[in-house]
């Protein structure tokens, strides 16, 4: 008997990671269903790391993939061969989907597109669109067509509201199962060289260099600024990913700090509380993310899909724009009105000292505003729902492949 056949489509980083949850929990559910992917953007390293098959071919582009926030970048990723390089995943993914049974899509609108053109049944995570930062969410004609098609069996919301609202517009195999970025992020017990009883700030500088480097800098600015004017004792961790703990020599060269063993040290901060001088570490993990985000008290995040994680785990987040190209202002506003007030974001341009001082400022208050960390509690869990999405998506796709299914196109 022909084993059954899925092809993952996603079309950013974050979308990656989503797919790649759901492949681990339906090869767990369904080991012998033969799974390939197709990421659009980037080089798909969540996938090689999740042990799925790519098809295609993939690159990084001088955007990140984020040029929808500024059009040169666009401009930068034409240049750099985007057309030819999409042509050819269209290509991959053309030949590819005549063996395969369903299509499991998250993204937007390019996705939906793609996984349509194959003709086969496919099932949606929409990722781009939420009633929360959009009021209303509005698909537009085309996207709503392509949901409403029988060959879309169903469509997979990031939250409770925007099913609800999709429903109320007539889309009722629109549905909220939870978001699968917040599975497995359950601690692992790792000794993460904490002090017991002091305040942990963890670091989210993201995950793409140069801009990542860029930020870790622009965190150890603010890192000072925090310890200096700290009302109690805070320590830090850094979740970095490995390519950017190789840089740790050269970013504490740029900033002025030590490097040893995986730890950025400043030798010596003067409190502005009490006058005393103080030693400061930022510890960094590549290994540790969800540890890290267990054991943090607050957040500072320069990135998309961890402060997400780190929203939903209940954590407060404060957030300060860099320069680009994927965190920027407009980015960090859009994300603060997705995830609500658990998100603070400093300043509308790239930060400067005067905005580095002000989330100093904002992060000891925030730490001792006992109710407002009360009501992150209760938003992570309105805006990103609990653990065990991926589950339930999977278990969807399962139950899709063994009723022999055909569609029309």
């Amino acid at each position: 008997m022909k084993s059954k056949g899925v092809l993952l489509l996603s079309n950013g980083h974050g979308e990656d990671a989503i797919n790649c949850q759901i492949f681990s929990a339906l090869r767990a559910a369904c080991s012998d269903v033969d799974m390939a992917a197709m990421p659009i953007v980037g080089d798909g390293a969540a996938y090689t790391r999740s042990g799925a098959p790519i098809i295609g071919p993939t690159t990084k582009m001088p955007s990140g993939g984020v040029f929808y926030m500024n059009p040169l970048f666009l401009l930068k990723d034409i240049g750099a061969g985007l057309i030819a390089l999409t042509w050819q995943q269209l290509q991959a993914v053309s030949r590819h989907s005549r063996h395969c049974d369903l299509v499991m899509a998250t993204g937007d609108i390019v996705a939906a597109a793609i996984a349509h053109s194959t003709c086969r049944p496919y099932i949606i995570f929409l990722s781009a669109h939420s009633s929360y930062y959009e009021g209303r969410v509005n698909l537009g004609l085309i996207l709503w067509q392509l949901l409403s098609s029988p060959q879309c069996l169903a469509v997979f919301t990031r939250d409770a509201l925007t099913a609800t609202h999709l429903n109320q517009q007539g889309l009722k195999k629109a549905e909220f199962v939870g978001s699968p970025v917040m599975d497995n992020l359950n601690s692992t017990g790792k000794d993460l060289q904490l002090m017991p009883g002091v305040r942990t700030i963890a670091l989210l500088p993201g995950s793409r260099l140069p801009e990542a480097s860029n930020n870790l800098v622009l965190l150890l600015q603010l890192v000072k600024e925090v310890a200096a004017i700290a009302s109690q004792p805070v320590q830090f961790l850094a979740a970095l990913v490995p390519s950017l703990m190789l840089e740790l020599e050269d970013i504490a060269a740029r900033s002025g700090w030590l490097h040893r063993g995986g730890k950025l040290i400043f030798p010596a901060i003067k409190s502005s509380v009490n006058g005393r001088e103080l030693a400061l570490e930022v510890i960094c993990y590549a290994d540790a993310f969800a540890d890290i985000l267990q054991q943090s008290s607050l957040v500072i995040g320069m990135t998309g899909t961890a402060v997400e994680q780190a929203v939903g785990l209940g954590k407060p987040v404060i957030s300060v724009p860099g320069n680009g190209p994927s965190f920027t202002y407009r980015f960090a506003e859009a994300q603060n009105r997705l995830l609500g007030n658990s998100v603070r974001v400093i300043g509308t341009k790239p930060a400067n000292l005067d905005l580095i001082q002000q989330a100093a400022l904002a992060i000891d208050r925030t730490l001792q505003d006992k109710k407002y960390l009360e009501t992150c509690v209760n938003n992570g869990l309105e805006r990103m729902g609990r653990s065990g999405g991926s589950s339930k998506i999977a278990d969807r796709l399962a139950k899709y492949l063994f009723k022999q299914l055909t569609v029309d196109c």
